[in-house]
Order: structure tokens, then sequence, then C-alpha cells
């Protein structure tokens, strides 16, 4: 019963964040969520929600929706936060942000997790 209670509390705290999230065109949350654990992202930033993701290399990524500038560089737009996620020496090309190879389905799926990050 404790269980499920707590299965349901952190369901209802993603659907109320998917609520208010920006969209993302293609993007589901659930998947991102699922994602950004299988690239590992949480080894090198923190992310609010994800189990592990307690990393201190880049910066942690809450109140993802909240900011302005993606890496002090790009406006945090939908479309320059997917390619981020794809590619980011293409949009700084000097980062420390590895190439993880997400490809573009991946990557709209983990913005639009970041997305519901308030």
């Amino acid at each position: 019963m404790v269980l499920a209670l707590s299965l349901l509390g952190v369901t209802s705290t993603l659907a109320c964040r998917e609520a208010n999230a920006r969209p993302v065109e293609g993007g589901d949350a659930n998947r991102g969520k699922v994602a950004i654990r299988e690239y590992g992202c949480g080894s090198c930033h923190t992310i609010p929600g994800v189990t592990g993701a307690n990393g201190l290399v880049g910066p942690p990524l809450s109140s993802w929706s909240e900011r302005v500038y993606i890496a002090g560089y790009v406006p945090n737009t939908t479309d320059f936060l997917i390619r981020w996620i794809e590619v980011p020496r293409a949009i700084k090309p000097m980062t420390a942000m590895p190439n993880l190879a997400v490809p573009e389905s991946d990557a709209r799926d983990i913005a639009a997790y970041l997305y519901t990050l308030h």
C-alpha cells in the first residue's frame, strides 16, 4: 500500500510538472526521464526527479524551464536545447559537454523532461 501511494505521488508529481511544462513537439517527458538515465546525464549533472542524477561536473539542471540561456551562450529555446543535447559543440565549440550521439527523438524527449523542471 505504501509503495503504491509512493508511486502515485511520483506519477502525480510528473503529471503536474508536465501540465506546467513548455511543450516540445514530438517529445515525451516520461521517455525523457528514462533517456536521461540511459545516457548517464546524471553522472555530470544534478537533475531533480532522476534517481542517481547527482553529478557535480556540469551545472545542476534544476529550474531548467526558467533559464534564459543554454550554456550561457544561446537563448533557452526548444530548438536550441534539442540541438545542444544532440551536438553540443555545434552550439558552443569549446564546451566541456560531451557529444553522446543522442538522436533527435531522444533529444526531444530529454528536452520535454527538462522543461518540466520549474
